[in-house]
């Protein structure tokens, strides 16, 4: 009898960043060697992975460039560890950061040699106001990204990348999806208000509909003295079942990608095909985004 293929196993990190960014660096670094010698061959870092600022000022101050000493420290732990990883929202300091003092966040993908194969800049930015509970405005030091960016080969799978906010947004994974993913990225840092009532429904939702794997690293606990994240890192099936998830705390969580598995459910119940782009038009990747 022939030997059954070993399925690709993938890690999902889940962190508690801060402002001290030596120490942010250290728990990943960690997580990574870990995953890396129990096999896995994409690893995912969620939403500020780097730090998460007090507040605007210290943020700002603290982001970097891709050219920058964090990038070329996690291009470096790439290489020692022979693995592909999702970083999965950098503070980063574009090449307009001099005249407009405004940063991008942005979900960056390494391959085992260290080069950044994709840099996906998120679209949706995070302006709520949930009287007494939540307020944020990401738009005040965030520039939007400009595009969506096609879904990249992996030992894992086609991987298509989102950050957060994204995730609420069902156009972006449909436009993935389209363009050949299997694999949808949410890495993200929701609040505990936020998260406790949406967080998995939302992740399951994008599975449901787009018969792909999603993976969602995620920050949790206590970030700063004003800040507090919900945590609860996970990944999907293409069914819309949760098959792994972190526990409270940094850890880390482990699921194996059955593409043949995905093929089978979508060739069973084949929603791609059934859509009715005749009434409702069809959501696609725009090789030229329309102007604003």
């Amino acid at each position: 009898m022939a030997a059954t293929a070993l399925k690709p196993l993938i890690a999902v990190c889940q962190l508690t960043s801060t402002p001290d960014k030596e120490q942010n660096f250290a728990s990943c670094s960690r997580l990574i060697r870990e995953a890396a010698q129990r096999g896995a061959c994409v690893i995912f870092l969620p939403e500020a992975f780097d730090f998460i600022g007090s507040n605007t000022q210290e943020t700002l101050s603290l982001a970097e460039s891709l050219e920058g000493v964090q990038i070329q420290r996690y291009a470096g732990l790439a290489r020692e560890c022979g693995v592909w990883l999702s970083l999965g929202g950098f503070h980063e300091r574009g090449e307009d950061w001099a005249s407009t003092r405004r940063i991008y966040n942005c979900h960056l993908l390494l391959d085992p040699t260290g080069h950044v194969v994709a840099t996906y800049r998120k679209t949706h930015l995070c302006d709520v106001e949930l009287e007494g509970r939540v307020s944020m405005k990401e738009s005040n030091f965030t520039t939007p990204g400009p595009e969506i960016v096609p879904p990249i080969s992996t030992p894992a799978g086609k991987v298509g990348l989102a950050i957060c906010y994204d995730l609420r947004f069902p156009e972006i994974s449909l436009a993935l999806t389209q363009e050949g993913a299997e694999i949808l990225t949410y890495p993200s840092a929701f609040t505990v208000t936020t998260g406790s009532a949406h967080w998995e429904v939302l992740l399951r939702a994008r599975a449901i509909e787009t018969q792909c794997y999603v993976v969602a690293a995620a920050q949790t606990g206590k970030n700063h003295e004003r800040r507090t994240s919900y945590g609860h890192a996970m990944v999907v099936d293409p069914w819309g079942c949760v098959i792994a998830q972190c526990q409270e705390g940094p850890g880390l969580c482990y699921a194996e990608i059955d593409l043949d598995y995905l093929c089978r459910i979508r060739r069973e119940m084949p929603v791609c095909t059934h859509r009715r782009a005749d009434l409702y038009g069809r959501v696609t990747v725009l090789k030229k985004p329309l102007p604003p």
